[in-house]
């Protein structure tokens, strides 16, 4: 069994406990200068308190000496995803409908716009119509809905907003 997945299985049963919307979103484990490097990200469907981030890294680090998981000298970072990382799990989505994203197709095309539906194959954007400045027929502020599968995501993020 791999250290990732030895890793998610605790952190999965440290979520047991806690509140039932918590959950992994991934585990990478990376090897920096005479140690590795273990990352934890964690999250919830109403976000997550960097006290319960605290509390499951203080008890995985404390497993993980226990059972002398690295044997070498490690770091453990376990916080949010931040919004930095794209969207992995489908559930990131439906917490995230209502704020602006960015999409990135396969096609290396983007789309921006406000996450407006998530289901099982897709998510529909309201995207603003981009308008040039002689196109008199459309008006500025104009939107459409875009309807994206997700087989044709390669990555999300969520935009920062300053409002």
């Amino acid at each position: 069994m791999s250290l990732e997945v030895q890793i998610e299985g605790w952190v999965q049963e440290m979520l047991e406990g806690q509140d039932p919307s918590l959950f992994l979103v991934e585990v990478s484990i990376s090897n920096a200068k005479n140690s590795q490097k273990v990352v934890v990200h964690l999250d919830g469907d109403e976000g997550i308190s960097i006290d319960t981030c605290a509390e499951i890294s203080r008890k995985l680090g404390a497993r993980m000496e226990e059972e002398n998981l690295i044997s070498e000298s490690f770091t453990l970072e376990v916080s949010s995803p931040g919004l930095d990382l794209p969207l992995k799990m489908h559930r990131q989505y439906k917490k995230n409908v209502g704020r602006n994203v960015k999409v990135l197709l396969q096609d290396n095309t983007t789309k921006k716009g406000v996450l407006m539906q998530v289901d099982e194959q897709q998510i529909v954007l309201k995207e603003e119509l981009k308008v040039k400045s002689k196109d008199k027929s459309k008006k500025r502020g104009e939107t459409k809905e875009v309807v994206i599968p997700f087989q044709d995501i390669k990555k999300t993020n969520v935009l920062a907003s300053f409002k």
